[in-house]
């Protein structure tokens, strides 16, 4: 046997576990051979060297090398300097961990905007939360914590994500086209190096060998260099898992395309609410929405041109079991016009929005607005019509107010009235709590009231909160008594107001319902966006970049010595496993020849440390092709060697893959021994041919 052991018949194994000499002749070329062979496996950047600067002083820590002498060297150095660290910093901002960095950074930015009232979604909730606040106020107010998502911090940190993905996907993907366009590397010198290998003998000329190894290869959709190219005679080489890298650039790509998406949603949007009585209606122009916010590049005179009326709300509550009070039945019937006056029937529920033209339009609250009629102290009708009031609680205790600019007071003066006080659906009254609802339904429907006169301070021009009272020019009314004036009504009643200034009658109550109108740019591209950096995280989790050679060459005794060898990107218990299945799909074409059972197996003085393990002759037929697909099969790293016999003195052949659990002293052990009988005994006897395989492993 040789010194580096006989042949694995159909083996995969480990590299040696001795590493060679460093000091050898070819130790320089075996490494660029094993660097070529690994070279390509990923796209991710390397920085380059940093040429050598001109004869100077030399400046400690600098990026610039040394300083020439005079005005000119010093002009130079600074430049380079500059150039230095602009590339330190280009490098550092398109890398992958500043990239991750600033996407969790992203992430935790977008917490305040979330927890925080903004300006935009909400101004009424931000300026109440002023109003509650003012100390702290002022600190989010310097912070810009109401205006998040447009404030400095946070769109540096979207630009800076932003320009660290172009800075990663761009090489990446240049370096990538030209690993398409490139032939998979030729095969290193010494294949037993790779960390999956196997080999066998066979009659099959090495023409043949090469020709159906490539043929299998490319049914498993591998990438094969011809075996005649110069400098590559007598093997294939072929790669295959360019997916995975394919997988990781769709995936930045992806993230790329969701940034762009939010920006846009962001700057060319449009969102505002409106309250509907049933039986009116609402036009999708800016004065009619009760708020309304929009994009920095927004032109509201892009608003789509439509209009709808509530027709009829419709709600059911649950009356039993732990969901009490809980919403069954939640829908508006609407009947909606476009800009071409065509007219349809819509129905809008929870989750479920009406899409008209670029917007969407959603349901999102309910509630009641009692109707009353207002006469003043002439008789005249002051007001008439109904009030929103605005739910409080699940049960629907709701408030609002009820403004008469109109009346006319008892001295025929104008003396404006104002109400204020509850709508109960399901009225009930306690000592702590007060008046209130139990129920949303109304099964005991209740308006209770507290009578106001004076000014409302809606003719200074200022605006004014439809659902609050200004009382600081008011006063409140009072009975024959004394006391404030205070009442209940129940649908259909109604009572006079003091010093004869007029009644209020309350006929009945609507439902009214709040819908959101929103168009938004960008929506579908950030949906496409996700599911693409889904698609290309899978891809580049799941699949491996490998590459696999197969070399024929005719050896002393004119057999065809093939190796076969792999080599992935990442360890994988899928690459030992995948030369074993290729090397059985070969032996059909290539089958192994078995050994001569007397003597030694014959070693191969000009190979490359590659011969052939003990074989017994009887195993010759179908019997040993079994054998040997059993070593080809062990090839794949199972813990247990595989064995095959035929005959009484029986075939045996041993293989480890690159996989094998052996222990690394019990191997050793196992080679000195081996050596030692080779020393002791040159002509083994044939009894226990499985010796000699022992000892090549």
């Amino acid at each position: 046997m040789t010194e580096e052991g006989a042949s694995r018949t159909g083996a995969a194994s480990e590299p040696p576990t001795e590493p060679a000499p460093p000091d050898g002749p070819d130790v320089p070329e075996q490494r660029r051979e094993e660097e070529s062979a690994s070279a390509g496996l990923t796209t991710a950047p390397l920085d380059a060297d940093q040429p050598a600067g001109p004869a100077g002083t030399a400046v400690p820590g600098s990026f610039a090398g040394t300083r020439a002498p005079g005005v000119g060297g010093a002009l130079s150095w600074l430049a380079r300097e500059l150039l230095g660290w602009a590339r330190w910093f280009w490098r550092q901002l398109t890398s992958m961990r500043v990239a991750l960095l600033l996407l969790l950074l992203l992430a935790l930015a977008s917490i305040p905007g979330s927890l925080i009232p903004q300006q935009r979604a909400d101004a009424a909730l931000a300026d109440d939360f002023r109003r509650r606040n003012p100390g702290l106020s002022q600190l989010y107010d310097r912070l810009q914590l109401f205006e998040v998502y447009s404030s400095v911090w946070f769109s540096a940190i979207y630009l800076l994500l932003f320009i660290s993905l172009i800075g990663c996907i761009l090489p990446r993907t240049w370096q990538f086209v030209g690993q398409l366009r490139g032939r998979p590397p030729r095969a290193p010198r010494r294949l037993d190096r790779m960390p999956a290998y196997t080999t066998w003998r066979t009659a099959t000329p090495p023409d043949e060998v090469l020709a159906a190894a490539r043929r299998r290869l490319r049914r498993r959709r591998f990438r094969t260099d011809l075996a005649d190219t110069p400098g590559r005679e007598g093997q294939v080489a072929a790669e295959k898992g360019f997916l995975r890298e394919a997988g990781n650039l769709l995936f930045h790509l992806a993230l790329l395309v969701m940034l762009i998406a939010f920006a846009a949603g962001q700057l060319y949007h449009s969102e505002g609410g409106k309250l509907v009585v049933e039986g009116t209606g609402f036009t999708n122009a800016l004065p009619q929405y009760d708020d309304f916010s929009a994009g920095q590049l927004y032109d509201v005179d892009e608003l789509e041109r439509f209009g709808f009326t509530l027709d009829r709300f419709h709600y059911e509550y649950s009356r039993e079991g732990i969901d009490i009070g809980t919403p069954t039945d939640f829908r508006a019937d609407i009947t909606y016009w476009t800009d071409d006056g065509t007219e349809r029937s819509g129905e809008i529920a929870v989750n479920h929005p009406l899409r008209i033209g670029d917007a969407k339009v959603r349901l999102l609250g309910h509630g009641y607005a009692p109707v009353v009629t207002v006469t003043d102290a002439e008789g005249n009708t002051a007001y008439q019509g109904p009030v929103p009031f605005l739910p409080q609680d699940n049960g629907f205790t709701s408030t609002g107010v009820i403004k008469v600019p109109s009346a006319v007071g008892p001295d025929g003066e104008r003396d404006q009235l104002g109400f204020q006080g509850f709508f109960n659906p399901t009225y009930n009254l306690d000592e702590v709590r007060g008046p209130h609802s139990t129920f949303p339904e109304p099964d005991r429907p209740m308006l209770t009231l507290n009578a106001f006169h004076g000014d409302l301070g809606i003719s200074a021009g200022l605006p004014q909160n439809v659902y609050q009272l200004d009382t600081e020019n008011m006063e409140q009314l009072t009975d024959e008594s004394g006391d404030l004036f205070r009442f209940d009504l129940m649908p259909g009643q109604s009572i006079d107001l003091p010093d004869g200034r007029g009644t209020l009658t309350f006929e009945r109550f609507e439902n009214w319902a709040t819908f959101q109108i929103a168009s938004r740019e960008g929506n579908s591209w950030a949906l496409i966006g996700a599911l693409a950096a889904i698609l290309g995280l899978v891809g580049s989790l799941f699949l491996q970049r490998r590459r696999v050679w197969v070399r024929a060459r005719t050896d002393a005794e004119g057999l065809t010595v093939v190796e076969m060898a792999s080599l992935g990107r990442t360890e994988s218990h899928r690459v030992p496993e995948e030369l074993a299945e290729l090397a059985a799909a070969l032996q059909p074409d290539a089958p192994m020849e078995p050994e001569p059972t007397e003597g030694d197996a014959a070693t191969d003085a000009g190979g490359d440390g590659a011969g052939a393990d003990a074989a017994g002759a009887e195993g010759a037929g179908a019997e040993g092709e079994t054998a040997g697909g059993a070593d080809v099969e062990a090839a794949a790293g199972t813990a247990a060697d595989a064995r095959g016999a035929a005959g009484p003195e029986g075939d045996a052949a041993t293989g480890a893959g690159a996989g094998d659990a052996t222990d690394p002293e019990t191997v050793a052990a196992t080679d000195a021994e081996s050596a030692d009988q080779q020393t002791a005994d040159p002509d083994p006897k044939p009894e226990d041919p499985a010796s000699s395989a022992e000892g090549a492993r």
